[in-house]
């Protein structure tokens, strides 16, 4: 079980780090949607709506500062759910949850996030705090 306890906080990890930078890659393909605005949704037909959301998700997969992440993060999802197949879920849930929005909070002031840092770093020391006593009780 140990060695488990130690995957999730592995997989949280990836999973924290890896939303973050999924962020600054969607950040970057929004700037460039914004950059060559389409005319009015309203006007257009349905499937010129589907065509231009296609289009608009396709352009997201071409920028790699937020392929590689997205890549990384599904490779994590694979490696929480075998981990699941052996561990308690009521055990596997929280730690790696817990520990997802400890990175994520993490990650994003290290990226250079807008956040209220003291707040930041309070909740990831409760989390910290909570995933301990998850793994010790």
């Amino acid at each position: 079980m140990t060695g488990d306890v130690e995957k999730m906080i592995a997989v949280g990890l990836v999973w924290g780090a890896t939303n973050a930078l999924m962020r600054r890659g969607a950040l970057l393909w929004d700037q460039s949607v914004r950059r060559l605005s389409t005319p009015s949704s309203s006007s257009l037909k349905l499937h010129q709506k589907l065509f231009a959301s296609l289009k608009n998700w396709l352009a997201l997969l071409v920028i790699w500062q937020y392929t590689v992440p997205f890549l990384l993060n599904l490779s994590a999802s694979a490696t929480f759910f075998a981990i699941l197949s052996h561990t308690p879920i009521s055990l596997a849930v929280p730690v790696t949850n817990a520990t997802t929005f400890a990175a994520t909070a993490f990650f994003g002031l290290l990226l250079g996030e807008r956040t209220r840092v003291g707040f930041s770093l309070l909740g990831m020391a409760s989390i910290v705090l909570g995933v301990w006593l998850c793994i010790n009780t």
